[in-house]
Parts: structure tokens; sequence; C-alpha cells
């Protein structure tokens, strides 16, 4: 059963991770976005992630808990990056633009972060379905 639940932490953890990378190729997608349907610039998306806690109770009962989720997506509140273009179309009064608070740099970063943890989680994943294996030819063998 111990098996089964590192499984389920791993996937957890393996499903957090591709949303985030998806918020991150979001932010990316729209660093120029000035104009959203809400009518101002595109804010850059964050995940927050909380733990999974299983209580006492679920642990009695080997009910499988644990692991991480996203607890919500917030926008960021740093300044948006003012530039000086009059002929745009969503220039305020003084001919500024506000573009994305979105730094490429910085998502580039974080997507690799990401990437590199996602990849760990899938050799923990290998690593655990390896040992069930392993646990279960040597149940036959018995």
């Amino acid at each position: 059963m111990a098996f089964l639940n590192s499984i389920n932490i791993i996937g957890s953890a393996l499903t957090a991770e591709r949303f985030r990378m998806d918020i991150i190729n979001q932010n990316i997608a729209n660093q120029n976005t000035t104009r959203t349907a809400s009518g101002g610039p595109y804010r850059r998306k964050q995940i927050i992630f909380q733990e999974r806690r299983q209580t006492f109770d679920q642990a009695l009962q080997k009910v499988m808990g644990g692991g991480v989720r996203v607890a919500r997506v917030e926008e960021s509140q740093e300044d948006l990056r003012p530039v000086y273009d009059p002929e745009h179309p969503d220039a305020d009064e003084d001919g500024y633009v506000y573009y994305p608070n979105v730094n490429n740099t910085e998502e580039q970063t974080d997507l690799l972060e990401a990437s590199r943890v996602y990849e760990a989680n899938l050799s923990a994943l290998s690593v655990a379905k390896a040992m069930a294996q392993k646990a279960l030819e040597i149940g036959r063998s018995s």
C-alpha cells in the first residue's frame, strides 16, 4: 500500500508541475498583450502550491493522501512596463503604452526549473514502479 501512496504523491507533483508549466507558457505567450478581455494589459500569473495533507484518520484507514496541489493562481502586482508610443491604439493621454509585467528571462528560467522538477518526479515514479514490481516478484517466488 505504501507503494501506491508514494505513486499517488508523485502523481500529484507531476500534475502540479505540468500546470505550472502551462501557466508559464501562458505568461510567455502574453508578454506583449496590452489589452485583455478585462480591458487592461496582461498581468503575469504565478502559481501557489500547497501541501495536500493526510489526516490522522486517513492514515489509520489507509486512505491515500499527501502530496501537493495548486492552491491558487495569483496575478503579479509588480508594476507594468511603460513604453512611450503615442501612435499605439492602447496609448494613454500622455502617449504611454503599458506592457505586461512579464520578464521573458525569468519565465524561461522558471520553465527550465519546472521541467527539471517534472523530470525528477518522473525518475521517482520509475523507482517506485520498479520497487513495486520487485515486491510482486518476491511475492510470487515465495
